[in-house]
């Protein structure tokens, strides 16, 4: 999906719903639903997402609408992800010791 949004720091409900072509009343639920949805609230309670925000709508949305999960399924696969993302992080770290351990012999 081609997400026809500029390029800045804070998108608004109205500009997310329309860029998926969904119900802003649907980003609602899926925040409720979903812990990596965290959009910003200012004074007001208005919603400013930022591009991580808009990087977890579409993994979402990819899961939900394009593929077909459950919303539970959903949840499981990202979790399962956040698990894979933490040991490849781990292993980016020991990679880089073995790294500098190699250049001290």
């Amino acid at each position: 999906m081609e997400l026809n949004l500029p390029e800045k720091l804070y998108y608004n409900i109205g500009e997310i719903s329309k860029a998926f072509e969904i119900k802003p009343s649907l980003l609602r639920f899926w925040e409720k639903e979903f812990d990596i949805l965290k959009p910003k609230k200012n004074i007001s309670g208005t919603r400013k997402y930022s591009s991580v925000d808009l990087k977890n709508i579409k993994l979402i949305y990819d899961l939900v609408k394009v593929k077909g999960f459950t919303l539970e399924g959903a949840k499981k696969q990202l979790e399962s992800s956040k698990e894979i993302f933490e040991v490849v992080k781990k292993l980016e770290k020991i990679k880089s010791k073995l790294i500098n351990i190699e250049k001290e012999l």
